[in-house]
């Protein structure tokens, strides 16, 4: 969609596309803010133009020039969230769907359209996503490897490789260039929600596709869900296509909170990232945990295993919140086992190092020595607490 943005490529730094990508044109409108668009439909009096301007859509899935048609093609408010997302990972395009769910069910729906079904994947990934690949819900077909394994699991109808680095819950890390390279010609799509393009910019390292849940550190704050997928243009249109037939499409207001969001990514990830760190290395030093996962990359989340009883820790957090999902400015624990990775079968889920011991800590932008108060007294029976930490936990 054309919605009057200079989206020529200029250097600039991580920090500061965050706060203007996206935003390029509002000084000319006469604007501070981002308008929100709530539209669903548009006027147009000459419906012959119209009529070709959908034909192009229908042809290759590039938005459409001049004004919007229909809230299902595209939408200016999330327009701009795309163009910011395209900008802070490094590829031509980005396409906003409803959920993250929903973005990856498109991915596999464009691959499987063109006769390529399968997939090769490497767990741990995110619970649903694992599901969705081993049900086959959308007649996917699915070769589960480890990450050098991926080259001798490829077939001639393998449509994509899926990884998730740090991967969901265990934040297990993966050499991207290398699986790149194993993949061939076969698109590689990886998850970039742990990492958000703060820490990793997947496209840099042979990715063509990075899926967020934008749920999560994208939006930032717990009250907005959302998915996408950034890619070359190419793709972005046939995922344009896929969004338009089935409908998972962005709201207006979801895409101007994900816009908002996306101005404090760095600062905000980089604060609770610290908290993360400082938070790991107490965990790693205290005799109540058994093990402590966290990413050579940093990052806000810590993943840890308990020799007690993980569901008294959860019973007992006070300030930290037990409850599903990620990234908010406040901090969430769950415990996998139970609930994000419940659906996957029990001894997948151990293979994949996701024990019913392991704790998933998602670090907000609290006091850390108000969290670690928090986490030393829902840990139960006291212990001496650690001082505070000048070293990183072992990674």
């Amino acid at each position: 969609m054309d919605n009057g943005m200079d989206t020529r490529r200029t250097t600039r730094a991580l920090a500061t596309e965050a706060v203007h990508a996206g935003r390029d044109d509002l000084a000319g409108l006469g604007l501070h803010a981002p308008p929100i668009d709530l539209s669903t439909t548009y006027p147009s009096y000459d419906s012959r133009a119209e009529a070709a301007r959908i034909d192009a859509f229908a042809a290759t899935g590039a938005e459409p020039d001049g004004p919007p048609v229909y809230g299902r093609l595209g939408n200016p408010t999330v327009a701009r969230f795309e163009t910011a997302l395209a900008r802070l990972e490094g590829t031509e395009a980005a396409v906003a769907f409803a959920s993250g769910m929903a973005a990856l069910s498109a991915v596999l729906l464009v691959r499987g359209s063109m006769g390529l079904r399968h997939v090769v994947a490497v767990r741990p990934l995110y619970g649903c996503s694992d599901h969705l690949l081993t049900a086959g819900l959308l007649g996917s077909e699915v070769t589960w490897t480890d990450p050098a394994g991926v080259a001798d699991a490829l077939r001639p109808d393998t449509g994509l490789v899926l990884v998730e680095t740090p991967a969901n819950p265990t934040l297990a890390e993966i050499d991207l260039r290398a699986v790149a390279h194993a993949c061939g010609s076969v698109p590689l799509l990886v998850d970039n929600t742990f990492a958000t393009p703060v820490l990793q910019r997947p496209a840099e390292h042979g990715a063509r596709l990075v899926l967020h849940s934008a749920t999560k550190y994208l939006g930032g704050h717990g009250d907005v869900l959302a998915g996408v997928v950034a890619c070359d243009e190419e793709f972005a249109g046939r995922l344009r296509q896929i969004r338009f037939a089935t409908g998972g499409v962005l709201h207006p207001l979801a895409g101007y909170l994900l816009l908002r969001g996306l101005s404090t990514l760095p600062v905000r990830v980089r604060a609770a990232s610290a908290n993360a760190a400082e938070l790991a290395a107490r965990l790693a030093a205290d005799p109540r945990v058994a093990r402590v996962h966290y990413p050579s990359i940093g990052g806000a989340m810590v993943s840890f295993e308990v020799h007690g009883d993980p569901h008294e820790v959860i019973a007992g957090v006070r300030l930290i919140t037990p409850a599903v999902s990620l990234g908010s400015v406040d901090s969430l624990i769950q415990h996998p086992a139970s609930i994000s990775h419940r659906i996957v079968d029990a001894e997948d889920r151990r293979d994949a190092g996701v024990s019913d011991r392991l704790l998933r800590l998602s670090v907000g932008l609290e006091d850390v020595e108000d969290l670690w108060s928090d986490l030393d007294q829902a840990l139960g029976a006291p212990s001496t607490r650690p001082a505070r930490s000048e070293a990183m936990a072992q990674r």
